[in-house]
């Protein structure tokens, strides 16, 4: 099982550059870090956790550009979106930006995706979301038109171009793999579009079934990297036959992440 890092680039933690350098040189993986252009100040929609909202998610910074960053410092280091709020985004335009990151990074990126929560976010794009998720769905497939066509044509009910012609490809083929966040109701996604599931905040216990369940659906197994937390629990998810465990690095000054960082590289040393 391999072992990498989730966490919220703001512009009041460690810098990216310092951030990717630590992280690749104590042996992790892969970073994925998360995405919100903006938070409604009506504060309607509940943070899914309880409580407050953090302060973290006020405050990121976008993850192509810091992702580009990122690679220009590291050489191995997979760099990833966990996850891509694509229903928010343009869908020409995000796949001008993955491929643009995967080719400057010589292949190492990885594009996670997911419907999100909050719904005045969304809806500040001018998304419904109430048909958020087939919007997506549509958006994957024009996608993946535009990274493996040329020219690339699509046309349904949220998304539609004419032929058109796009550079760079990414470098990975046939595209940079997609890793499809959700649970259960997000399975059908990840079957039809992902090369992954994301899986987010699972206990291993509850992980085993859904991920049978997914399989047994599928006809096939899928790959799974999950957002595990803690690193006290990556000896269960390894036994699950876990691809990647993500480990949560709270956003924090460049010293207290450096420090951090040190601890999680010594609980997870068997898997690096």
């Amino acid at each position: 099982m391999k072992v990498g890092i989730s966490t919220f680039v703001t512009d009041d933690g460690i810098g990216a550059i310092p951030l990717a350098k630590a992280i690749e040189e104590r042996g992790f993986d892969s970073v994925f870090i998360a995405e919100h252009t903006h938070i409604p100040a009506s504060r309607k929609s509940p943070y899914p956790r309880g409580g407050d909202l953090p302060a973290k998610y006020y405050r990121t910074l976008d993850p192509f550009v810091t992702l580009t960053a990122m690679a220009t410092v590291t050489e191995d280091l997979l760099l990833g979106t966990g996850v891509t709020l694509l229903m928010e985004r343009d869908t020409i335009t995000t796949a001008k930006e993955v491929a643009s990151v995967d080719f400057v990074s010589g292949g190492r990126f990885l594009f996670g995706i997911g419907v999100g929560w909050n719904r005045e976010e969304m809806a500040n794009h001018g998304t419904d979301p109430k048909t958020r998720g087939r919007l997506v769905d549509e958006q994957l497939a024009a996608m993946r038109e535009i990274w493996t066509n040329e020219p690339a044509e699509y046309h349904g009910e949220f998304v539609s171009f004419d032929p058109i012609y796009q550079r760079p490809k990414c470098v990975q083929k046939p595209h940079a793999p997609i890793f499809v966040g959700g649970g259960e109701p997000a399975f059908d996604r990840i079957i039809q579009h992902g090369d992954a599931w994301l899986a987010n905040g699972l206990t291993p216990d509850r992980l085993a079934p859904l991920m049978q369940k997914l399989n047994d659906k599928a006809g096939r197994e899928i790959p799974v990297t999950v957002f595990s937390g803690k690193a006290e629990n990556l000896d269960a998810y390894a036994e699950l036959g876990i691809g990647r465990a993500l480990i949560s690095l709270e956003t924090a000054p460049e010293d207290e992440t450096i420090r951090n960082l040190g601890e999680y590289a010594e609980a997870a040393k068997h898997y690096l």
